[in-house]
């Protein structure tokens, strides 16, 4: 089971930037599609963006387009979110997911059911 875990999370004021990255412990992230969620509190959990395992595509939701930026470094084993240009409505819990099986996908998703690992969050939190 692929362990992840988040980091980068924390207060900074609208309009302003954020980075947040996600590593494995052990298990290489190499393989697999890469998400990265969020959850308000009061709302569900929703997408943000997601990347391929070779890192060549991505794909993100409407609302943080252009403004956010989802890569991978597979010597690091490390997957990161850029967010820049921060709204209120981008404060959140932020999870990193992985889409282990099957490995080597070619189909980034956006549901939660197709990422079977999860980290435990991240808070992000934007002052007006």
């Amino acid at each position: 089971q692929v362990q992840l875990v988040e980091s980068g999370g924390g207060l900074v004021q609208a309009g302003g930037s954020l980075r947040l990255s996600c590593a494995a412990s052990e298990r290489t992230l190499s393989e697999y599609v890469m998400g990265w969620f969020r959850q308000a509190p009061g709302k569900e959990r929703e997408f943000v963006a997601g990347i391929s395992w070779s890192g060549g595509t991505t794909y993100y939701a409407d609302s943080v387009k252009g403004r956010f930026t989802i890569s991978r470094d597979h010597t690091k084993n490390t997957v990161a979110l850029q967010m820049t240009r921060l709204k209120l409505e981008d404060a959140a819990v932020y999870y990193c997911a992985a889409k282990t099986s099957p490995p080597y996908s070619v189909q980034i998703g956006s549901r939660e059911y197709e990422y079977n690992a999860w980290g435990q969050g991240t808070q992000v939190i934007v002052s007006s």
